[in-house]
Parts: structure tokens; sequence; C-alpha cells
């Protein structure tokens, strides 16, 4: 254990395999207490390996989405150490379509693992901090979400796993602030990194080197996740943070634009020209994914 998240209590939904299986590996090489979350059978392997190096860990299986099985996560964190540190929201699912053809069902399933399933546990887990603060108990929490760059950017084919990845950018920024008072910083991740969801989209992208660096292991998103995650991050809120492979870079959203002025309402036969001269003035979009 190299202890930077020693005696942490932590909670990491998915954390079956991929991205969440690397997350608790590194909590635990850090010293952390861990509950694992996950809809499948796969993350008892994973908090049987924890436990093989000597780390602590319960498992918690059930639908991240639901908001009485979000709330009962929260105080199985709490009944088993005592308290809860810290929030890996990372449980998500895609199902891939052009808009033309995607369903209610491929849409609404998207919507709900993805966005509210981080939006209850984060709920519940603010709650629980929010009256901790008002006993008077000191407080370091942390939250990280995981975003992506398809929801910052935007993907050819997946609209509904993009518009719940921006959902979570935003989410992110507004949870930074209201919940900075009770002494809770909010940041999320948006990785690049093999797992089973992106090795069915992007094959060749994420297939694993024959020797050298591999860039798309998800092992190397853990390090960043852990440090938000711990005390490290202290003043660290309300940011998305981009990281594959050995590179990490912040990701800055929408600001607010010089604006073209006048004193009365623009008429449509003027904008025209408003508009055209915005453009030049802002320069080409970043370019969508798949485009």
């Amino acid at each position: 254990m190299v202890g930077s998240c020693v005696d942490r209590s932590v909670i990491i939904t998915g954390a079956g395999q991929g991205l969440g299986r690397s997350h608790a590996l590194e909590f635990a090489r850090h010293g952390a207490k861990l509950v694992l979350n996950d809809a499948g059978t796969a993350v008892h392997g994973v908090a049987e390996e924890i436990r093989a190096a000597g780390g602590t860990v319960v498992v918690s299986t059930g639908d991240i989405a639901d908001w009485h099985y979000a709330a009962e996560l929260v105080h199985t964190a709490v009944d088993a150490f005592g308290q809860l540190d810290t929030l890996v929201n990372n449980a998500g699912i895609n199902r891939d379509r052009m808009l033309a053809t995607m369903s209610e069902q491929d849409w609404d399933e998207v919507l709900r693992v993805d966005l509210k399933g981080h939006f209850a546990p984060l709920r519940h887990a603010a709650a629980y901090w929010r009256e901790r603060a008002k006993s008077g108990g000191s407080i370091a929490a942390r939250i990280v979400n995981t975003s992506s760059g398809a929801g910052l950017l935007g993907s050819v084919g997946q609209g509904n796993y993009a518009a719940a990845k921006a959902g979570i950018a935003v989410l992110t920024q507004i949870a930074a602030v209201e919940l900075g008072r009770y002494g809770v910083q909010v940041n999320a991740i948006a990785p690049s990194a093999r797992t089973p969801m992106t090795e069915s989209v992007f094959a060749e992208m994420m297939a694993k080197p024959a020797d050298g660096f591999d860039a798309m292991d998800p092992a190397n998103v853990a390090p960043l996740v852990v440090w938000l995650g711990s005390a490290r991050s202290v003043a660290v809120t309300g940011r998305v943070f981009e990281v594959s492979g050995g590179d990490v870079a912040l990701a800055d959203g929408w600001r607010y634009g010089e604006p073209v002025a006048k004193r009365d309402r623009w008429q449509v036969d003027e904008l025209d020209a408003v508009v055209a001269e915005l453009l030049e003035r802002a320069g080409p979009p970043a370019a969508v994914y798949g485009a």
C-alpha cells in the first residue's frame, strides 16, 4: 500500500471490469477501503483480487440508476467504514445507433444508466455530506464523474451516449458549486481506454499493441482518478480532465462569446452579416468524432 488514500472510504460504481476494475485496484493499492458496485458478478473477482493483496473491500451488486438502491449503496459505505469520503461514478452502457434509426428504448436505457446512474448516488452522497456538515463534521469529500470525449465534442452514431455524457459534464460543474459549501469537491474525467464498451465500437484503435507502451490500457486512467479522489486534489473542483495513455489535459467548456451588439432589436435581414462576423471571429469548431 502506498498511502494516498489510507483510511478513505470509497464507492466505485461499475467496478466489475474495464475502467472501474482498474480504479478499484489502484485505490486499493493506495490504502482505500472500498465499496464496489456492479450489476454483474465479475465484481466479486475484483474484490477477491483486492483481498488477496491485503485490501479491504465490500461488494454491492445492484442497479445504480435505481433511486432506493443508490441510497442503500451510500449507507453500505457508512455502515461498513463509518463514513464515506469519495464517490467514483463510473458505471455506463452504450446502445449505438444513428439518430434516424435509434429506438425510444435505446435512448431511455442509456440516459437512465449513464446520466441518472450518476445523479442518483451523487444525490444521496450529497445529502449524507450535507447532514455531516450541518452537525459540525469535518469533510474533505470527493466525487469523480465519468464523462467522455463524445459528450464534450459529440460522436456520430452515439447521440444517446453523447447526450448523457454531456449531461454528466455540466452536472459536475453544478455539483461543484452547490456542494462546495459542505467540503465536497466534484470533478470529472473524459477518458480514452480499452474497455468492453470501446472495444465493440473502436476495435482497431483499442487493440493492444504487440510490444511497447499500451496507451489504451485502462490502468493508465486510474492514477488520475485516485488523485482526484484523494486529499491531494485540494481546491481542484468543477473541472473535466481528458486522460488517455500518458496524456492529461483540461477540457475547457463553453464560454460566453464576444457579442456583436447594437442598442436595438436586430432585424432578420441584418443578421446575415452579424452571423457571418461571429463565425469568422470564432473560427471552425472542433470536429465531432466520426464526422
